[in-house]
């Protein structure tokens, strides 16, 4: 459409739908003309941003380079010649094609018939008023920009797809090392020049260094810095010295201007020629790596070996290894380990590093489980050994110690496990072992606590001499009977043990035998940890057999176990016996773990005997109680006596404090002779009238109300006879146990008052020792004879018959009353065991101070051996 000067009023209306859709006419020509030069502007800028020209041939990037200035240029041509800018007139064309019946057109045509005629005249500029509402709606096109005919094989994406991959992974940086390309030209006019680079080892971690910042002088490098030189210009213009490497003299550099070489040791490196440098190098030596034992092997609790290292390098430590070899020198050589040891290599494992953070300079523990190890708990020697990133290794001195492993207290265990160490030791073992287990297998009453356990033996043993030909086995059978004797013996230290109360008991027996055998504190922590555990086991236990058994545990009604002790009340007596094991006071925590012992079993007792046996049972049970008690005063009046004997007045300054200490028994009746307790027959009066007037403890007068010591006790003596000939019919080996035990207790009692008649008050109170722990194992066998006679069912009949005595002042696992001591004072308050714990501290000192005699200190010494 010819541009009209008629259409200035519409086109001052559409000036910019016209301005936009002039531009997207331009956009269109220069596409069609221009594409192919964008296109090899792509392609070449993406080369220059992926380097390219640094990693091809000079030769190509030059001929590419030329190349894409002569496709550029040709492309420009051909552009330039193809281009139109285009004119008002077609931008108006092109709005006026997308309107609806070309408004735009319409508005500048003129009316040409009917000009005179009003009617005509209306109807004309009523036709322009719709025209000109429609092109006001005018939107500027979008411009056509598809070559796809130009471009059949879309060389324009690929140009485009290349930029985009130099985008991503590429740098713009990179464009402008072109200029080294013409760096050699301009050399040859301007001089020689040079690069250079200084390139640490990658495990030092530290950075590259651009010799050509580096001013002359002294240049620190580790050892093994790589360095790189670039010589530009004239060959021969500029020439390499250096020293650091071991090569001397001037080295010319090759014909391609690059050289490198390795910094090994201190020296100095020189750029000869116009230009040039040189540096004196200090070399920071690579040091060898450093490790070395940090302790000695720890036992941990779930039964593995720790042993701390330190190890350190310069830049880190890589890897290392830990060497365990057998110290034969210093086996103890008989037994089983009199035999010559067959061939075994040394146990090498790989050190632990940390994860994460520096390995420069680190503390770390080797954790590993020796136990079936053949060389467990046997001297050996560790050679720990340490390599850096370079290579470099060190070791450090060998550290001799035995192989830390578990150790097995259960006897039986013990002894299967020394026969698993002998065979492992020298095949040449089998039928000294054999002869071993035959042996422990004999007479297998008594000694093995369940029978498959003695037929898991016998297995073994038959295996064991079927496999032994010509006094060896062979080395695949010795693996097998050695993997079955280590099972056999976790059973027999372990087991599968479903009662709690036997855990518990198998848990002290094993933490016992370890403080005689003298076993380490981390196994002694892990056997007191398991006998916590078993403990915690047997108390939940017992509470849901009450559970069971539909017992509501009303603080009026809770079975006396659960009475008698809290749970801080055991847990405060474990820790007491592992304070003293701490202490290394073995013996006194050996005696107090038997106490333990027997008052968990005596809680066991109490707890079954529950409504069970009658009020008969029970009158039994108080009344051998009531008479421990009275055993127990007459004997510390006696100890009492024994030291007003070898220290007379010691008792002026401690009567006060003392008084009310012998059971509820008092004094008695002043001491004769000195204190010679029971000289004569006196007293024999006071005696005759505290006969026992029954089975239990109610009806009768205490004895020991008048008269002296030897009398009471013959009175304590014929009470207890009279208790054990009214006991209940009880059958069975509890029931006779209970008997035999009381029989000793009379004949131990008849042995102290004659001790006491004689004036020896010494072997008396031995003989009264002997009568309370017959009555305390008479107390235990007579509760477990009377739990076997229970019947089911008969429980919760029972229970609503329990007496005032039954229900309120229940029987503690000593056969003491719940409700109160002797003195009055709450067993909760501890009054008792605070006594006992202070007369024990009171012997233990006594027999401590060297100034009192000999005979005094031997027999303290006596008693503490015994309590």
């Amino acid at each position: 459409m010819p541009f009209d000067r008629r259409a200035d009023p519409v086109l001052k209306r559409l000036r910019w739908p016209l301005r936009l859709t002039q531009a997207g006419l331009v956009a269109e020509r220069a596409m069609r003309a221009f594409w192919p030069l964008a296109s090899v502007l792509m392609a070449a800028l993406a080369a220059l941003m992926l380097g390219l020209q640094t990693l091809l041939p000079e030769a190509v990037v030059w001929t590419g380079a030329i190349a894409s200035v002569l496709a550029a240029t040709a492309a420009f041509g051909w552009g330039g010649w193809r281009f139109r800018w285009p004119g008002r007139g077609e931008a108006l064309e092109r709005l006026d094609e997308t309107l609806p019946g070309r408004p735009v057109t319409a508005l500048m045509d003129t009316q040409a018939i009917g000009a005179e005629d009003a009617a005509s005249i209306a109807l004309w500029n009523a036709h322009k008023r719709r025209m000109a509402e429609a092109a006001a709606q005018a939107r500027a096109p979008a411009p056509d920009l598809n070559v796809n005919a130009a471009d059949p094989y879309a060389l324009r994406y690929v140009a485009g797809l290349f930029l985009a991959v130099a985008l991503l992974f590429g740098s713009i940086w990179q464009v402008v090392s072109i200029r080294d390309l013409g760096a050699e030209g301009t050399a040859v006019l301007n001089g020689p020049a040079w690069e250079g680079w200084a390139e640490p080892p990658a495990y030092t971690r530290l950075p590259v260094l651009y010799l050509n910042d580096q001013a002359e002088g002294t240049l620190k490098l580790p050892e093994g810095s790589r360095v790189t030189l670039r010589f530009y210009g004239e060959v021969g213009a500029l020439s390499l010295a250096e020293t650091v490497s071991g090569a001397s003299g001037a080295t010319p550099p090759p014909a391609d201007g690059a050289q490198e070489f390795t910094v090994a040791r201190s020296g100095s490196f020189s750029i000869d020629g116009s230009g040039g440098r040189k540096w004196q190098v200090e070399v920071i030596p690579d040091h060898s790596p450093k490790v070395a034992v940090a302790g000695q092997p720890v036992l941990e609790n779930d039964g593995y070996t720790s042993l701390a290292f330190a190890a350190g390098d310069d830049y880190g430590v890589a890897g290392g290894q830990v060497r365990i070899a057998l110290d034969l020198a210093a086996v103890e050589r008989r037994h089983g380990l009199a035999a010559e040891p067959d061939p075994r290599e040394a146990l090498v494992l790989d050190l632990p590093l940390p994860l994460s953070g520096s390995r420069k300079d680190f503390t770390e523990k080797l954790i590993e489980d020796f136990a079936q190890h053949p060389w467990a708990n046997l001297p050996v020697v560790f050679t720990f050994s340490a390599v850096d990133e370079a290579g470099q290794s060190a070791a450090a001195a060998g550290f001799g110690t035995e192989l830390t492993a578990r150790r097995f207290f259960d006897p039986l265990a013990a002894a299967v496990i020394e026969q698993r160490r002998d065979l492992l030791w020298a095949r040449a073992n089998a039928p000294r072992v054999a002869q071993v287990l035959r042996t422990l297998s004999h007479r297998p009453e008594g000694l093995f606590r369940d029978y498959g356990d003695y037929l898991r033996l016998r297995t073994i043993l038959r295996r064991l001499e079927a496999y032994t030909v010509q006094g060896s086995i062979p080395e695949p059978r010795q693996g097998e009977i050695t993997a079955a004797l280590w099972d056999l013996a976790m059973q027999l230290e372990e087991g599968d043990v479903g009662d709690a109360l036997e855990r518990m008991r198998r848990a002290q027996e094993r933490l016992s035998q370890a403080m005689r055998d003298g076993a380490s504190e981390q196994e002694i922590a892990r056997l007191m940890q398991e006998l916590r555990e078993a403990t915690q086991d047997y108390l939940r236990q017992l509470s849901r057999q009450a559970e069971a058994n539909g017992e509501t545990l009303e603080p009026g009604e809770m079975p006396e176990d659960m009475m008698t002790l809290s749970q801080d009340d055991l847990q405060a007596m474990m820790d007491r016996i592992q304070e003293l094991m701490e202490q290394g006071r073995m013996a006194e925590a050996e005696q107090a773990l038997r106490e333990f012992q027997e008052m968990m079993e005596n809680m066991q007792m109490t707890r079954s005997q529950q409504g069970q046996g009658g009020d008969q049972g029970r009158e039994a049970m108080e009344g051998l109680g009531e008479t421990l008690r009275e055993q127990q005063g007459l004997s510390d009046q006696a100890f009492r006596d024994l030291q007003e004997q070898f220290n007379p007045g010691a008792r002026s300054g401690e009567s006060q404090g003392n008084e009310g200490r012998d059971g509820g028994l008092g004094r008695g009746q002043s001491h004769q002779g000195g204190g010679q307790g029971g000289q004569g027959g006196e007293g024999n009066q006071g005696a005759q009238d505290s006969t026992p007037g029954g089975n239990g403890s109610g009806g009768r007068e205490q004895p020991g109300q008048g008269g002296s010591l030897a009398d009471r006790q013959q009175a304590l003596r014929q009470q207890l006879q009279q208790q054990r000939e009214g006991l209940p019919y009880l059958d069975g080996e509890a029931g006779d146990a209970a008997r035999e035990a009381l029989d000793r207790a009379g004949r131990a009692m008849e042995g102290a008052e004659e001790a006491l008649r004689g004036g020896d008050n010494a072997e008396a109170i031995d003989r009264q020792s002997e009568a309370m722990e017959a009555l305390r194992e008479g107390m235990r066998s007579l509760g477990e004879a009377l739990a076997q006679q229970r019947q089911p069912g008969q429980q919760n009949g029972q229970g609503q018959q329990l007496s005032d005595t039954a229900q309120g002042q229940r029987l503690d696992p000593l056969g003491r009353n719940n409700g109160a001591t002797d003195d009055g004072g709450k067993v909760g308050e501890g009054n008792a065991y605070r006594r006992a714990w202070d007369l024990l501290e009171d012997i233990r000192r006594r027999a401590g101070e060297r100034e009192r005699s000999e005979r005094e200190r031997s027999y303290l010494r006596r008693l503490l051996d015994r309590f």
